[in-house]
């Protein structure tokens, strides 16, 4: 009898950790957009990419980072990734005057976390002492990236999305793509239909 229920509790656990791992694999990217709520969405049919420049790449990791290669390598993929999205909202690659224009920046950086021993305790204590001396207990350095796009009419940004996610350096180049292609996908899902 407790065999049972110990299996039982082990096939409950086992599910339960299942479950919390694709909750975290889904919340691979977290995504944030704006939009200018004056602005007619549903007149837009047409779209293009920013005069001057598509985008831009902006590095802050080493000294060797070089913006011009990651774009390279970037670019395509955020080109074809953002034409499939548009197109399944109905709004078609324009080649003059489009009704809005799209221009899209990627940021990589490293992002730090730190706590330190008594750090979420009160100020003082009875004596006005403080409880421990200062020290750091966790430390957290990531190299993180945000993918950023601008919807311009008329010189005018109406919609700006955001995708923000951890980058793993050690990642294939078939999960960076999955990753950058799940934040375009996410961020379009958000577009003002009305």
């Amino acid at each position: 009898m407790l065999s049972l229920r110990i299996r039982s509790l082990r096939v409950v656990l086992f599910v339960a950790m299942v479950a919390a791992a694709g909750v975290l694999a889904e919340a691979r990217v977290g995504v944030r957009v704006a939009f200018d709520k004056t602005f007619d969405f549903k007149s837009v049919r047409t779209w293009g990419w920013h005069a001057e420049k598509k985008g831009e790449v902006m590095m802050a990791r080493t000294v060797k980072d070089d913006p011009d290669a990651a774009r390279k390598r970037a670019e395509p993929l955020i080109i074809d990734a953002v034409t499939t999205e548009l197109a399944k909202l109905k709004i078609q690659p324009a080649g003059a005057n489009p009704d809005v224009t799209l221009t899209y920046f990627l940021l990589l950086t490293n992002n730090t976390s730190a706590q330190t021993v008594g750090q979420f305790l009160p100020a003082t204590l009875e004596w006005g002492l403080p409880p421990f001396a200062p020290a750091t207990q966790s430390l957290k350095i990531m190299n993180s990236g945000s993918l950023v796009f601008d919807l311009n009419a008329k010189d005018k940004i109406v919609w700006r999305g955001v995708a923000d996610a951890k980058v793993d350096v050690y990642a294939s180049d078939a999960d960076r793509e999955k990753t950058l292609r799940e934040a375009v996908r996410d961020l379009f899902k958000k577009y003002p239909k009305s």
